[in-house]
């Protein structure tokens, strides 16, 4: 049979004190240093284990903080998941990880139904940052956006994708690039994120001739993009918008008897491990993952809290160069 759980009433009966002040000495609260170790041997002694579902009831809170990833596909979103996991269980929160995979309707179900789920609150990296149940959803759980701006966030670690988009393309046309794929795994329905509207208007302005392609952070389905990217007299290089896309242009290019960067040039967007690990290694750009993770776990704490100041933090790009672009001049 198994071992029943031990109650707070007889962790007051062992140390002789009433149940409320084992509760405080529990918690940290309104009682001497010298009452709280007696508190919790005798917790420790007779095994007791606070009752999660009490706890919230009490507190209102539920320790839970939701991450809902934009496709889990994506091996950077992968890492980025494993991170914030572990910050907030330094925290003494747990993570309720949902993947929206890449579709913005998906992605809004999910929202709601942690709202509903009554989480402390959210962490989000937006498939469609300009969907209008945003700012509604912001009232009433605290929502830290990673990547995109969104509306009524207690707090955001944004992407200066102006600077990354810049990087990239000028990296390119410095080595004698003009003709340039551009892989994204945004959706035509949502064609209004920062990365993707800038690197239109960014190549415009260096002279580049650009033609912009969806594809999924899947492999397989990276790798049937980069398929069709990769026809004869197509481009000299391709610029995706994820390492993981970058990847499928890798398999691609070996399907095909092309040699990168000989034959096609690639860069990828966000510096996953594997990327150093390629032959040649992916020049891409870095956003540094645990600066992200560290700012994320932070803010959506404090938020869950009860912080009320809206925060921001900008998070800045560095080229990675590697061996995987060609020099054209």
């Amino acid at each position: 049979m198994p071992r029943k759980r031990a109650t707070i009433r007889e962790v007051a009966k062992a140390t002789g004190l009433s149940p409320a002040a084992v509760s405080y000495a529990l918690r940290g609260l309104q009682v001497s240093e010298e009452t709280m170790e007696r508190v919790r041997a005798a917790a420790d002694e007779l095994g007791y284990e606070a009752d999660p579902i009490a706890r919230a009831l009490a507190s209102g809170r539920t320790g839970m903080i939701g991450l809902l990833c934009g496709s889990l596909e994506d091996l950077w979103q992968q890492s980025l998941a494993v991170g914030i996991s572990r910050g907030l269980r330094e925290k003494d929160r747990y993570a309720l990880i949902l993947d929206a995979v890449g579709d913005p309707a998906r992605e809004q179900a999910l929202a709601q139904q942690l709202r509903d789920q009554r989480v402390d609150g959210m962490i989000v990296q937006p498939l469609d940052p300009a969907a209008p149940f945003w700012p509604e959803l912001c009232e009433t759980v605290p929502v830290v956006a990673i990547g995109d701006s969104l509306a009524g966030t207690a707090a955001e670690v944004v992407f200066d994708n102006r600077s990354g988009v810049t990087l990239a393309l000028e990296h390119l046309r410095e080595l004698g690039h003009q003709r340039v794929t551009v892989l994204t795994p945004t959706r035509d329905s949502t064609p209004d994120r920062p990365a993707d509207v800038h690197v239109t208007a960014e190549a415009e302005r260096l002279g580049l001739d650009i033609e912009v392609v969806i594809a999924p952070h899947g492999l397989a389905a990276a790798t049937e993009a980069a398929h069709h990217a990769l026809r004869p007299g197509g481009p000299s290089a391709v610029f995706c918008f994820s390492d993981s896309i970058a990847y499928g242009v890798y398999a691609a290019a070996r399907d095909l008897g092309l040699s990168v960067p000989g034959d096609i040039s690639v860069m990828g967007y966000d510096d996953h491990p594997m990327s150093g690990l390629l032959t040649p290694g992916l020049t891409t750009v870095d956003w540094n993952i645990d600066g992200i993770v560290k700012a994320a776990v932070r803010l959506v704490s404090a938020a869950a809290d009860g912080g009320a100041r809206r925060r921001r933090v900008v998070q800045r790009p560095t080229l990675k160069e590697r061996g995987s672009v060609r020099d054209l001049t």
